[in-house]
């Protein structure tokens, strides 16, 4: 389920918005210069090769990037894999990498072809938890603090826009915010 709780920034508790309803999700990241859109989900978009899925969406990606701003654009997948022995640790690894707070030099585009995702966006005095499904296209701007949660098990595929080959790379704030907010896993369980 798509989701938005927008929560204090002193205070996780402190739930200010709780919301599923995509209207209500754009207008509210609307406010913060965030956009949100919604594109039609590709059936089987996990067992689909990432040639197929970037042609698939072509027209889509062709639309967003009519500026020839991102130069880069490429898939990010993340699936289980019970065969493998190493994919619990590789996973862990994947997660943690981005749970800590970090900014961006640049903006961080990213479509939701499969699974799901939450971006959590530290915006002054609040943290907007803004968790994405299949079909949720998100723009963070460049210099936005946030952080992002795979869940505990790992499970996505998602189409990255880059204008720079290393716009990926993070500028971590050292500030351990993200330790005092719900996981993505106890923000949909308190469904």
């Amino acid at each position: 389920m798509t989701l938005l709780q927008v929560m204090a920034a002193d205070n996780a508790a402190e739930v200010r918005v709780r919301t599923t309803d995509a209207a209500e999700i754009a207008t509210e990241l609307a406010k913060h210069g965030i956009a949100y859109s919604h594109w039609d989900v590709l059936d089987n978009a996990a067992a689909t090769d990432s040639d197929t899925l970037l042609a698939h969406y072509a027209p889509r990606i062709a639309e967003l990037n009519a500026s020839g701003r991102y130069r880069h654009i490429d898939i990010a997948r993340i699936h289980p894999d019970a065969d493998n022995p190493d994919w619990p640790a590789t996973a862990a690894g994947a997660r943690a990498k981005f749970l800590d707070e970090h900014r961006h030099a640049e903006d961080e585009v990213r479509f939701f072809a499969a699974g799901r995702g939450c971006f959590y966006l530290h915006l002054g005095d609040a943290v907007l938890a803004t968790v994405c499904e299949a079909g949720d296209l998100l723009s963070v701007p460049a210099g936005t603090l946030h952080w992002f949660d795979m869940g505990a098990t790992p499970d996505f595929i998602a189409i990255r826009f880059f204008e720079e080959a290393d716009g990926w790379v993070g500028d971590f704030t050292g500030d351990k915010i993200s330790a005092g907010f719900p996981t993505l896993d106890a923000l949909l369980a308190a469904s």
